[in-house]
């Protein structure tokens, strides 16, 4: 279903008060920052919204990835939510004088939900039926202007999100740690850390939705990273390989200390993007892979912490047509995960493990090992042992 059809179909959506049961889902705009729109999802199809949830929740990109869920159904059900916001400065949200108490206690309320709440939204104009695209994050339609919000019922909360939100003298960097050893989704921390509720309890301000969810990735997977540089490094090429939705990744480790690289190409543009970092680290933000980046990064740091070792890795990712509209980076982080999941297949060279790659992609492999700085450092390396061999 398009955004016409949507619109036909919700012409006589008439109402400016209406009921329904919000996903534990905000979003924090960044557009103009400070001075950003800020909301609630909320669908307009309560019948359908419902069914959806019976299974799991459908808002999270976990959710998402671990039902295999199609473009077209997360689009559809995304399509079918009023993005209600208001606009605020995020440096001046937590000033009482100027933020109504009400409407910040259900935005914190819903953001550390783990289940739907049921609330009362009132607009102060209808919806407009077209979407805000950002890719960080799956589609956003249909935004209207929020007056005002009232619960209808207790959200249910995570003890481990209540105990950190309430804890006003500990660092966000360290609430993000500790909600994860709790197994916190990721989606769930990053909501927490948008809605400003983690960290001193005088410094806490909203956060853009974009920017948390590459905060959280980039922050535990350089916690991990410091450990998995002390390991000692893998014995064998190895090849992990997945895909979702248009999105096919070949994830390549060699034998060798941590240096991290990312290569995207797609194939209905021919855009490239690529960012890397060697053992010391980077010192910027991944201008090119963007958010991305740091999803790969935090699946690839689990893996490594799991097997205690380190070693030099290559993501490939090819995006094929059918991937037809991001859906975020969430669902790269997962198919990432679910990737290494799966047993690797080792090669005793680089060029059979590339020969392996060529054959799950259609494109020439020389697309990506043209512009590999792993690759090449590597190369460079290996001519290095053989001189003083």
């Amino acid at each position: 279903m398009n955004y016409n059809e949507l619109a036909s179909k919700y012409a006589k959506f008439n109402k400016k008060i209406f009921t329904g049961n919000s996903p534990p889902e905000i979003f924090v705009g960044r557009n103009n920052y400070p001075d950003i729109y800020a909301g609630i999802l909320s669908p307009i199809d309560q019948e359908n919204h419902e069914n959806q949830n019976n299974t799991k929740h459908f808002s999270s990109p976990e959710a998402w990835f671990e039902k295999q869920a199609s473009i077209k159904e997360i689009l559809d059900y995304r399509r079918q939510m009023i993005y209600s916001r208001f606009h605020i400065n995020v440096k001046k949200f937590n000033n009482p004088q100027i933020t109504d108490p009400i409407l910040k206690k259900s935005m914190d309320q819903i953001a550390m939900a783990s289940k739907s709440v049921r609330a009362e939204f009132s607009l102060k104009k209808l919806p407009k039926f077209a979407p805000i695209k950002d890719i960080s994050v799956p589609l956003i339609g249909n935004p209207a202007p929020l007056e005002k919000i009232r619960l209808e019922e207790n959200p249910k909360i995570e003890k481990k999100i209540d105990y950190i939100s309430s804890d006003n003298k500990l660092k966000s960097v360290e609430g993000i740690k500790e909600l994860y050893k709790s197994q916190i989704e990721i989606s769930n921390i990053s909501k927490v850390l948008s809605a400003g509720l983690l960290g001193i309890k005088t410094q806490r301000k909203m956060v853009p939705t974009r920017w948390a969810i590459t905060a959280v990735d980039n922050t535990l997977s350089k916690e991990l990273l410091e450990k998995i540089k002390l390991f000692p490094e893998i014995n064998e090429i190895q090849l992990f390989s997945g895909n979702y939705v248009g999105n096919h990744y070949n994830i390549l480790l060699l034998p060798d200390k941590f240096s991290f690289e990312v290569i995207e190409i797609s194939l209905s543009n021919q855009g490239v993007w690529q960012d890397y970092e060697p053992f010391s680290g980077r010192k910027n933000y991944a201008e090119s892979v963007t958010g991305a980046y740091y999803a790969n990064r935090l699946a690839l740091s689990e893996y490594l912490t799991k097997i205690k070792r380190q070693a030099s890795c290559l993501f490939f990712r090819e995006i094929r047509p059918e991937y037809s509209a991001p859906l975020g980076v969430g669902i790269l982080r997962e198919l990432s995960r679910a990737s290494f999941n799966k047993p690797p297949k080792s090669f005793p060279t680089i060029k059979e493990a590339l020969d392996e790659i060529q054959s799950n992609i259609k494109q020439p492999i020389t697309n990506y090992t043209d512009k590999s700085i792993i690759l090449r450092e590597h190369g460079k390396q290996k001519r290095l042992n053989q001189w003083f061999n």
